[in-house]
């Protein structure tokens, strides 16, 4: 069963899965020993993530170990047509294309809660709050792995008020997830989608960088690197001062809005840059968002001010007040709207955490809360990473070992 653009986009797909599997040696090491073990056997697993190839492939693993799987694209700009049918061809259930609108994609998430998942690989927390809002009868779901900081703190808010239905776990705060997906991940992806869309050059140019969450810390190392002159936003005094110990401008947007060329919201908060930035900004501002959902640029209110608007492929032009303002990818996810994603290496060791701790959840009975990706897991991503990689690292002697867990070794 599938609900698809156009299955006959199946070759084009097949090539770009093919790319990606190629450079995701820890995700075929694990693939592997599932279709050994099969741990996934007559188990059923929704996913709902950016639908593209890499995306694409950790399905395919899922599928190796046994599972029957459906899967829908959490961003309507995020679906990559010809891997949908690519999947479809591997008897995956396949429920999405791109430029859904939100009607389709809520019917598509339907869908694959009625599949009676027994895990779910979430993005932003949709499939989850779904369950909780409207599908409480399902109760096949062991539990939930959660891909996103936006997704986590919707698990938080659930189980804050005590309602909280599964064990989530936060893949999202693992050290081979956010350490590299959130930071190197999104730092280049980001850069890419904005020089995709506009062919303009990075530096010398204002970037100003809304919050310097690990996000922010990849954008802005990266916009700077390309010579651009970073300046940052910020709410929480420690991650301000951190980056102006980092070298950057640190101000309020009410100042940087002045004076920037190109904006990135990193927050996964609202309205982060809204009608009185707009109205601050400079002629020929680029505005986009690398956060998750569309709501950190506040383009309802730019579209309401706009004395006109012109559409070019991935780009808004409102005009306001005479001036020129762009925006890219619709306010969504600069880096997938705009251009491929996190590079397959990075999303090798987000995956592989996906994969491993779905097993866990079917291994183990958990409380229904909020869990970390047990630390042995972040190890073992790694290590098989460093293996892929030919590096090799120190091991501690005994007496290293002994020093590091007494109390005696002193002056």
């Amino acid at each position: 069963m599938y609900r698809i653009k156009e299955k006959g986009l199946a070759p084009q797909g097949n090539e770009k899965i093919a790319w990606v599997k190629e450079h995701m040696p820890v995700l075929n090491e694990i693939r592997k020993e599932f279709e050994e073990g099969n741990p996934f056997r007559n188990k059923v697993v929704a996913i709902c993530l950016h639908l593209e190839a890499k995306t694409g492939y950790m399905a395919e693993v899922f599928q190796a170990g046994g599972a029957t799987v459906y899967i829908s694209g959490s961003n309507p700009l995020s679906t990559d047509d010809a891997v949908c049918a690519a999947l479809v061809d591997t008897d995956i259930h396949v429920y999405s294309w791109y430029g859904i609108d939100v009607e389709s994609h809520r019917e598509n998430l339907n869908t694959l809660l009625e599949a009676e998942p027994d895990i779910i690989i979430d993005d932003g927390g949709d499939l989850t709050a779904l369950l909780h809002a409207e599908k409480q009868s399902i109760t096949s779901v062991k539990g939930v792995c959660e891909e996103t900081t936006t997704g986590i703190t919707r698990v938080k808010a659930l189980q804050k008020k005590g309602l909280l239905r599964f064990p989530v776990i936060a893949v999202n705060d693992a050290y081979c997830k956010h350490l590299f997906d959130n930071q190197y991940g999104t730092g280049q992806s980001a850069l890419d989608g904005i020089m995709r869309t506009t062919n303009l050059v990075i530096a010398g140019k204002n970037v100003v960088v809304a919050g310097y969450g690990w996000v922010g810390r990849g954008v802005a190392s990266r916009a700077r690197g390309m010579g651009a002159h970073v300046i940052v936003t910020e709410i929480d005094p420690v991650k301000a001062l951190e980056a102006h110990m980092e070298g950057f401008a640190v101000m309020p947007m009410a100042k940087a809005c002045r004076t920037g060329d190109i904006f990135v919201t990193c927050t996964g908060n609202v309205d982060v840059i809204r009608k009185e930035h707009f109205n601050a900004m400079k002629n020929g501002a680029i505005l986009c968002n690398a956060g998750h959902f569309d709501v950190e640029v506040d383009v309802k209110s730019l579209r309401e001010m706009a004395e006109s608007k012109k559409i070019r492929t991935n780009i808004e032009e409102y005009t306001v007040n005479g001036k020129r303002l762009y925006v890219l990818g619709e306010g969504r996810l600069v880096n997938l709207a705009c251009a491929n994603g996190h590079p397959a290496e990075i999303m090798d060791l987000s995956f592989a955490l996906q994969v491993l701790s779905a097993q866990y959840l079917l291994d183990n009975e958990l409380e229904n809360k909020l869990i970390a990706v047990p630390q042995e897991l972040d190890i073992r991503v790694a290590a098989l990473a460093l293996k892929a990689l030919n590096l090799h690292i120190d091991v501690l002697t005994e007496k290293q070992k002994l020093y590091l867990t007494s109390w005696e070794y002193g002056t």
